[in-house]
Parts: structure tokens; sequence; C-alpha cells
């Protein structure tokens, strides 16, 4: 086993501060190739977010669930998940590394804890790949029919099957720009960004100039939630499931912390601003949409095939409303890319502790391009695999959808959680944060960290809870979630509990020599 066996991480407040990036409290030497600037931070984590990707795809269950109404989840999920963020920031200011989530579950609670979250958020990652591709049929053949490559020509029936044969493709371009390096990467998902958030705030302000009735219509049920358990609270809760697909993943601009410059001051700032901006823009587009809609009781709304791709054709003449479906099309790009991204981060950093399968191989950086390309094209083609595997599922989507973000929720709880051990025992935070200026919440870490935890469960039990509305007919599928992330995990931890949990390690090609102790092969 070439493995190197560190004494364990220090707890966060003994931690030494020499240097400053970060990777002097796991044992690892750098690796990778730091050339990632503020903007390209910041442009990890809104496009892993994305702003455009994620009010575009889903809108059509938000409101064909809840109606206007269904955006109040919108603030309420802001205010949940930036309390997660804000404790993301404490921790990006003092351990800016690859597979953030993963590293910061192992210094806060235990190797097992680590483990663990890294499996829930690697695994869940590579389910999002498979879950946004999808969102190509919706946008590419409104664009020009010749996109619908297989099933109907009707634009309004939709097409599993070219879902799946588009979001291949995609997929395929975002492993072989990762595999070709960071700095292709970072140029690629800014330049996207950029146009991404110029066409959102345009969208929003268009959306705004042609408005239809008022506000009132976001204060009343207008019908929906009859004949669903709990009435509209029910259907609401349903529903939230629409806003709570958009704001994660603003972690990935800590995961890049090693490519990063500056990081423990550039990973906070680009968190914040990242879920700030997708909360403000996203936000105005949704409530704007509302408003323009030449018609709230047009049933494409509420369909998939129609939806806020339908309602911006139709506020908007024609070319208009063509350009912003290609900058719709970029943000699903972009989004797939960053999140790829961050998936191969994940199995980066788990593999360099020999804590996967194949770890030294997963571990390996390619001396001309400095990236993991092995962790590129695995990555790829399990996401492709899922994608081939439910090709006849009517459900792919939402199915796809919720147990993604309930695992990432997973994963964000098993940080939280141990970071609030660690307040309550007085270790955190540690006190070079504030010495040294960098990021941290003071006095009121404690109560956001604890809303924060709350939060977390509660959201991730609503989304998990057995729904034909989410999850189908037939009891396999409504308790789909349960099912299909207790075989996810059982899976790694069968493998954890036989072999992981007696040979990980830092393994020695990653090895900083100050932390390096020798074994026998």
């Amino acid at each position: 086993m070439t493995t190197t066996q560190p004494e364990g991480p220090p707890s966060p407040r003994s931690a030494p501060a020499v240097a400053d990036d970060g990777m002097e409290h796991f044992g690892y030497k750098p690796s990778l190739n730091r050339s990632i600037g503020k903007f390209a931070s910041f442009a990890a984590g809104v496009s892993y977010i994305s702003i455009l990707t994620g009010t575009f795809q889903l809108f059509y269950f938000g409101f064909g669930t809840a109606g206007a109404a269904y955006l109040w989840s919108w603030p309420i999920v802001f205010v949940g998940q930036l309390a997660v963020a804000l404790c993301f920031m404490e921790l990006a200011a003092k351990y800016p590394i690859a597979g953030s989530v993963y590293n910061w579950a192992k210094i806060l609670g235990s190797k097992f804890v680590g483990w663990f979250s890294g499996w829930m958020m690697l695994t869940a990652s590579i389910v999002t790949i498979a879950a946004v591709v999808l969102a190509l049929d919706s946008t590419l053949p409104r664009i020009w029919p010749g996109f619908r490559v297989i099933g109907s020509d009707d634009l309004s029936v939709t097409s599993p099957e070219n879902a799946v044969l588009l979001g291949t493709v995609l997929v395929i371009c975002t492993t072989v720009i990762n595999a070709f390096g960071v700095k292709l990467m970072s140029m690629i998902n800014s330049t996207g960004v950029f146009i991404e958030l110029i066409a959102a705030v345009l969208i929003a302000i268009i959306l705004a100039f042609n408005i239809e009735r008022g506000p009132d219509v976001f204060f009343s049920t207008n019908g929906y939630g009859d004949g669903v358990s709990g009435g509209y609270l029910g259907a609401f809760l349903i529903a939230s499931l629409a806003s709570g697909y958009v704001m994660y993943g603003f972690d990935t601009a800590s995961s890049l912390g090693e490519e990063t410059n500056e990081p423990r001051r550039t990973a906070p700032k680009a968190i914040l601003r990242a879920i700030l901006a997708s909360f403000v823009i996203g936000g105005a587009i949704l409530v704007f949409a509302i408003l323009a809609a030449p018609d709230l009781n047009d049933p494409l709304l509420a369909e998939k095939s129609g939806g806020l791709q339908y309602l911006v054709e139709q506020v908007m003449v024609s070319p208009l409303g063509t350009i912003f479906l290609i900058c719709i099309v970029i943000a699903v790009f972009v989004c797939t890319l960053a999140v790829h991204t961050a998936a191969i981060r994940m199995s980066f950093a788990m593999a360099r502790d020999n804590a996967l399968p194949f770890g030294e191989s997963l571990a390996k950086v390619h001396p001309r391009y400095q990236t993991p390309v092995v962790p590129a094209v695995t990555i790829g083609v399990l996401a492709i695999a899922i994608l081939v595997i439910n090709i006849n599922q009517p459900q792919i989507f939402t199915v796809l959808t919720s147990i993604a973000i309930i695992m990432i929720y997973i994963a964000y709880l098993l940080v939280t959680g141990p970071l609030l051990i660690q307040r309550f025992k007085g270790n955190w935070p540690p006190p070079d944060l504030k010495q040294g200026g960098f990021f941290t919440m003071g006095r009121w870490g404690l109560i956001v960290n604890l809303f924060a935890v709350v939060w977390g469960f509660l959201m991730a039990l609503n989304l998990a809870w057995p729904r034909e509305a989410v999850y189908g007919v037939g009891w396999y599928n409504a308790w789909g979630a349960f099912i299909y992330i207790g075989i996810i995990a059982a899976v790694g931890l069968l493998w954890y509990f036989t072999v992981g949990s007696r040979s990980m390690g830092v393994l020695k090609s990653h090895a900083a020599e100050s932390r390096a102790t020798p074994t026998a092969d």
C-alpha cells in the first residue's frame, strides 16, 4: 500500500497557520495549477448554481404545483442556504482546498464523517450532471427543430430519448474540456457566466417592461392545493423543490481553492457573491415572468415542454426570444461544466487520501495539463450511464433532481453539524481568522450555524418525503429517495468497512515531506 499515515488532522483551533493556502493542515503537497483569479472563482460558484438553468428548468414544476405563490419559496430557500453559505465562508477562509466538503467534514468531525460526506457529494454531483444536461431538449429544439433528432417533431411533446442523446453529447464536451486543464475550463466557464449574467439581467428587464398584472397574484392560492394532502401548504412544500434545486453548489469556489490565487480571501467572497447574485437576478426573472405572462391559466406554463421558455417566447418578439434561448443553452453548458469540474475535484481530493477505489489512478495529475484526467473521464462515463439506464423513465428528471439535491443537503449537514459541535466545544472559529482579517461571523456564528443545521435537516426531509407528484406512482417510486439514496450509501459503506477504512491515508505521491511517514508497500 503506497500510502503515508499522518497523525490525523489537528483540531481547528490548534491547527498551524504558517502558510496561507489552507493545505498545510492536511499534509498535502501542491500538485494543481494555481491560476484562477477572482472573477473565475466567482464564476465557478455562479455557474454551478446557474441562474438561467435552474429558473428555466424547474419553473414548470413549481408553478404547476403551487401556482404563482410558489415564489415565496425562493426567499425562504435563500435564507436557509445563506446560513449554510456563511458557515462555508468561514471554512473557506481557513481551508480553501479541493474537495472542500470532504476535507472540512474530515477535519471537523472524523475520517468516517469526511468520507461519507464526500461520498454523498461526489455521487450527487454525478447525478446532478445527468439531471442538468436533460434541460437541453426543452431549449435546443425551440432554437432549431433539427435538434429534435429522435422523437416527435411536435415540440409540445417531450422526448426522453432525444434528451439523453443531447445530454450525452454535452457530457462528452465537458469531459474533454476538463481533461485539457483548468485554464481552458476557467476561460470557457468565465466567458459563459459573463454571457449568462448579462442575458439574465436583460431578460428580467424586458419582462419588467411587459407586465400584465399586479403583485396581488402572489398573495392568492388561486385554487392550487385543492385535493392535495395538507392543502396549499402541502403543494407549496412540494413546489419548493423548484427553488431548492437552484441555490446550492456555492462551495465550488472553495473546492477550486488549490487552483486559486489568494484563496483564503478570494473563496469566501466568491461564495457570498455567487449566492447573492443568483437570488437577486433569478428572483427578478421569476417575479417579472409571472407578472408578464399573457395568460397564467395557459396549461403549457405547467408543462415541461412549455414552462418558462414558452413564456419568454410569448412575451418577446421572435428574434430576441431566440437569442435568449441561446443564452439559456450557454448557461446549461457552463453549469454542466462547473458541476463536472466540482465532481472531479471531489474525486481527486478523496483519491489522494486513498478514500476511493483505484485511488492511485484517480489521484494522478497529468504532467502536461496539470489536471486529474482519469476522474474527468470516469465521471463523464458514469453520468452518461445514468442517462442511458433511465432513458425510458418518464419521471427521470424530477427523480434525478430530487435525489441529487437531497444527497447534497446530507453532505452539507455533515459539515455544518460537526462545525456546530466544534463551536460548542470552543474550537471554532480559530483565532487567526480575525487576527488575519479573514472572514468570520464572530458572535453571530453560533446562531447562524444552528439555523443552518435545522434548515438542512428539515429541507432534506421535505424533499425526500414520498410523493407521487415528484417520484411517480407505486411505492417503489414514491419512496424512491430513500431507496435509491439508501442503495448508493450502502454500496459506499460496504467498500468503506471492508476495504477503505483499513487502507485510507495520504498517498505518498501527494504527501508533504513534513507529514510523510514511509510505510512498506
